[in-house]
């Protein structure tokens, strides 16, 4: 049985579904005071519902009277139906925003897991471009790859992982190199930045399956396989004169652009030309304690890194052109031309004498057309009655090492065999062994015969402080080029900082 205040509640409901009158004379006919004899019920309910209709559509006129009558009450309602027309469409408007960021957030981490459509400012509006020029690749015997998800796949890594290491990030709490500075002989520091143990492998990917396979400028050596200083150096035997020029900030020169440039123009897809430039380039990095924390905060252009093993094959790619019109010059002319790495050479006999100045006007006109830049304090000609040097390398009449440096290498060798490795230093500070190491063999590239007495002697003072040779890549062979100065001394700063495992 339902209580009153229920019955009561349930009455006030009828009433309001219809009117009193006609709950009442629905009453009156269920309880059995008349029946359909005495009353036309039907006739009874339409009257009653034409009445009510009346009495509310009066009531809604009456009320539009009274706030005719009252301006700002008149004013204020219709406010208030706007006010709640508003809210109302405010709500419909946040509800769908928000199915709609639910659904983007969930398509956002499925993507993830197959796809990177994001990699920082300014690296990520052409992401969605995955279709590479198949053609191109198989014409250069190249990876045929489209997007991340293939490049991944072929670098067998995980996908998150390709994302992390290409990744710009303004501010960071890790960085993917190990940067340091070197001292130059002619004054000054170079930037080395030594790749993380993970990018560098990643790099050494892209260098063995992609940039080793594009072939470069004959008369390109540095770090070409199957060539040296010495082989830079041998052209220039014997010359009259011998011209050497150097670029200012060389490796700095090369952006990210440039560097992308050379991936398309290989045939990559947009995504993938920018995930390789990422992989191959850095920015300018500034190191900010901030709360007891260090961050790494990016600063200007990204551009390719020295000390990475892709930047030397690179730069040979770049400067293909430029070999192309520097050797055409010399050609014209009378010279023999070649380049090692930032390194410009050019030699001739004694009827090129008068046409030096030549060379030197059209070749800086060349190197600045190719967007690159001469150090000014680094042109250095050398003529038959000097000592001529290219890349390290004596060139007056056989290739040979100044005896001033075998000199001093040999009586460092002596002090170690006599007292040990204690206190001895070769090339400023570092691993002493890893820069005799070095040494040793940058004496056999140029000298076989004197390299084997060198090495042997050297192999035995490594042997007796238990250092290991150890600076391999992930898929097993050697650096391909370590044969210049500042390479060998890269390597043997690199063993000191991260060890003699090379990581």
């Amino acid at each position: 049985m339902k209580n009153s205040q229920e019955r009561r509640q349930e009455i006030y409901d009828k009433i309001k579904e219809s009117s009193k009158q006609e709950y009442i004379l629905s009453e009156m006919k269920r309880l059995g005071f008349w029946d359909d004899q005495q009353v036309d019920f039907k006739e009874a309910e339409a009257f009653f519902k034409l009445e009510s209709g009346l009495s509310k559509e009066l009531q809604v006129l009456i009320k539009e009277k009274n706030l005719i009558d009252d301006p700002a009450a008149f004013l204020a309602k219709k406010h208030q139906k706007r006010k709640l027309k508003s809210k109302q469409k405010q709500r419909e408007t946040k509800e769908k925003r928000e199915l709609l960021r639910l659904e983007k957030a969930e398509k956002w981490q499925l993507s993830k897991k197959e796809d990177i459509r994001y990699l920082g400012d300014g690296f990520s509006h052409q992401l969605n471009d995955q279709t590479s020029q198949v053609d191109r690749l198989k014409s250069l015997d190249l990876p045929l790859l489209n997007n991340a998800k293939e490049l991944a796949q072929a670098m067998d890594i995980p996908i998150g992982e390709l994302r992390f290491l290409s990744f710009s990030r303004k501010n960071a709490r890790l960085s993917h190199y190990k940067r340091f500075k070197m001292k130059k002989k002619s004054g000054g520091f170079r930037l080395i930045s030594a790749p993380m143990p993970r990018l560098k492998n990643a790099q050494y990917w892209i260098l063995e399956e992609i940039l080793n396979k594009i072939a470069v400028h004959p008369l390109a050596h540095g770090c070409v396989i199957g060539k040296s200083i010495k082989t830079n150096a041998e052209p220039h035997l014997q010359k009259a004169v011998v011209i050497n020029q150097d670029f200012k900030n060389f490796f700095p020169s090369i952006t990210h652009n440039r560097i992308k440039g050379i991936f398309k123009s290989f045939g990559y897809s947009e995504q993938l030309a920018t995930i390789f430039s990422l992989l191959c380039s850095e920015p300018k990095i500034v190191e900010v304690s901030m709360l007891g924390e260090d961050y790494f905060a990016q600063r200007g252009t990204r551009f390719l890194p020295q000390g990475a093993p892709t930047s030397p094959a690179i730069t040979n790619i770049i400067c293909k052109q430029l070999d192309l019109r520097l050797h055409g010059l010399a050609k014209h002319y009378g010279f023999d031309y070649t380049r090692y790495v930032d390194d410009i050479t050019f030699s001739g006999n004694q009827e090129q004498l008068p046409k030096i100045a030549a060379i030197l006007k059209y070749s800086k006109k060349i190197v600045e057309d190719e967007n690159f830049t001469l150090h000014p304090e680094k042109l250095r000609i050398m003529k038959r009655s000097d000592r001529q040097e290219v890349t390290g390398v004596v060139v007056n009449e056989k290739t040979n090492i100044p005896k001033k440096n075998l000199k001093r290498f040999r009586a460092l060798l002596f002090q170690i065999e006599k007292d040990g490795i204690q206190g001895k230093v070769w090339n400023k500070k570092g691993n002493i062994l890893a820069q005799i190491d070095g040494y040793a063999n940058f004496i056999y590239q140029i000298d076989t015969e004197k390299g084997i007495a060198y090495k042997k002697r050297v192999g035995l003072i490594l042997k007796a402080h238990g250092y290991k040779e150890a600076h391999q890549s992930k898929f097993g062979r050697r650096s391909k080029d370590s044969s210049t100065s500042w390479f060998t001394s890269l390597v043997s700063k690199v063993k000191d900082i991260f060890g003699s495992g090379g990581k």
